[in-house]
């Protein structure tokens, strides 16, 4: 059994999943504010080793066309530097609107009573809930990918 992190990698936070090979599962974890690069590597490798998992899924966020843009190109830098630090293979899967269907499955944000709008504690609560998911919904894309033979990621 190989136990996986899935990464759904973002200027601010990085959503962090969970997930094996024998179950074909993946949940989300935690989320995590981004520091400094060797900061996110000791998060990363702190993860890691409570749950055992030895590679990381990293979402490659790409364009609709299947073009790497600029997000991409910073999501592969940084998880080129982390993965350096840590050890960790990586592997590559498109995380086109991932974040979209995580923001769907977790319906709009609560809002205050008296004023109708979300409060910050909400909206960064939920911000986080989405990363989290969003990792769940790439490493559950690789999780697929490989129980039905196919090993192609996302870049």
């Amino acid at each position: 059994m190989t136990r996986l992190l899935g990464l759904d990698v973002g200027n601010r936070r990085v959503g962090v999943a969970v997930g094996d090979d024998a179950t074909a599962t993946a949940k989300a974890l935690t989320a995590f504010r981004r520091g400094t690069l060797d900061q996110d590597a000791a998060v990363l490798r702190r993860l890691a080793d409570e749950q055992h998992a030895v590679e990381v899924v990293v979402g490659l966020p790409l364009d609709m066309s299947g073009a790497e843009g600029d997000q991409a190109t910073a999501t592969r830098a940084w998880a080129e530097a982390v993965a350096a630090r840590t050890g960790l293979p990586i592997t590559w899967r498109d995380e086109r609107l991932t974040t979209e269907t995580a923001e769907r499955r977790l319906g709009p944000p609560r809002r205050d009573p008296t004023t109708g709008a979300p409060t910050r504690a909400a909206v960064r609560q939920r911000r986080s809930r989405v990363d989290r998911e969003a990792a769940a919904l790439i490493l559950q894309r690789e999780l697929d990918a490989r129980s039905a033979g196919g090993l192609e990621s996302g870049g």
